[in-house]
């Protein structure tokens, strides 16, 4: 499977595939009619605790996928759940609401997917 990672405020291009939103906290200024038909699948989302800890500080990246990672191991039904909101289609992508492209849970979320087919 072909694996994208789009923040959700952007506009989706065509044949981006089944769409999933991967955050924990539900995205501002979005209603649920503008995600009908998206799962959300906040169980896989970092933990309150680590979210608040990495704070979206670069600096900290390394230290947040090494915890991420963890918790992702330690979570087999929410990777079940991913994997089946997922579906069996040739491309995916990942959504989340983050303003930094290169460091947030769902780059670490797909980088983790795709060690662990």
């Amino acid at each position: 499977m072909e694996l994208h990672v789009r923040r959700i405020y952007d506009d989706p291009p065509p044949g981006e595939g089944r769409r999933v939103l991967v955050d924990r906290l539900w995205p501002r200024g979005k209603s649920k009619a503008d995600l009908e038909g998206v799962p959300w699948v906040k169980s896989v989302a970092p933990s309150d605790d680590l979210r608040h800890w990495f704070d979206h500080e670069a600096a900290k990246w390394p230290g947040f996928k090494r915890r991420y990672f963890a918790e992702l191991d330690a979570n087999p039904d929410g990777l079940a759940e991913l994997r089946k909101a997922l579906g069996r289609g040739v491309r995916a992508t990942l959504l989340y609401a983050a303003h930094d492209k290169d460091h947030n849970n769902a780059v670490a979320l797909a980088e983790y997917l795709r060690k662990h087919r």
